[in-house]
């Protein structure tokens, strides 16, 4: 029998690439893909009920589906797992706890590199959040791509690379390791040769990726 996981998404690009992502990590795993591009229009703080309870009823299509686990694309939001698994009653994880989690591990001068001020905001957020809950001191260092969201809005992908790829090679030469939030823009660190990355960069599209397989694989052995 399949396994099953569902994915939420601001996004259609995003869709696309957590698709190839798991079909490479995952090919045995059904994957439901749920897109609502009316989220990123969503992230102020007065709306904070709205969106959970939007990503609660998209959480819950999962699971009538037959998803077993749901994961949030959207990094705008986040912070908002714990809130909608207890609407949804499924687990639910987010991309963006599990990248900033991963950056505890690597360097204590962190950057994070974004074209969606919300996704920018919410990443120093959750990276700072989870220093302090680890007892740790970090230092963040915030690149927003100017430019580089209204590019990809209008799917000009040379231009978003150009402004990204210039941000990204900047940003490495001040901090230890580099988080990459949205996974829309993944794409630039892929076409970075090795030999130009000169501190780590941690993206969240196939880190995550694979975090929701090793839950998945959990949730099958308590059955």
């Amino acid at each position: 029998m399949s396994r099953k996981a569902g994915m939420i998404h601001a996004m259609g690009s995003n869709a696309h690439l957590f698709k190839k992502l798991s079909a490479d990590i995952m090919p045995d795993v059904e994957v439901v893909h749920l897109v609502d591009e009316g989220l990123p229009s969503m992230s102020a703080k007065s709306l904070h009920q709205s969106v959970v309870r939007r990503l609660a009823r998209l959480a819950t299509s999962a699971k009538e589906s037959g998803a077993e686990i749901v994961m949030l694309t959207c990094t705008a939001f986040g912070r908002l797992a714990e809130e909608v698994q207890k609407l949804a009653g499924i687990p639910v994880i987010a991309v963006l706890e599990i990248v900033a989690d991963e950056a505890m591990g690597v360097g204590d001068q962190i950057g994070i590199l974004a074209t969606h001020p919300g996704a920018l905001a919410t990443a120093s957020e959750i990276i700072r959040e989870q220093a302090a809950l680890k007892g740790k001191k970090v230092q963040l260092k915030e690149v927003l791509c100017e430019g580089g969201l209204e590019a990809l809005k209008a799917e000009d992908w040379p231009t978003h690379d150009r402004i990204v790829s210039k941000c990204l090679k900047d940003l490495m030469g001040s901090v230890k390791v580099v988080v990459i939030p949205q996974p829309s823009i993944e794409r630039v660190a892929d076409q970075l040769p090795e030999s130009a990355r000169k501190v780590p960069i941690l993206t969240s599209g196939r880190l995550s990726v694979r975090v929701l397989k090793e839950k998945l694989d959990k949730i099958a052995t308590v059955r």
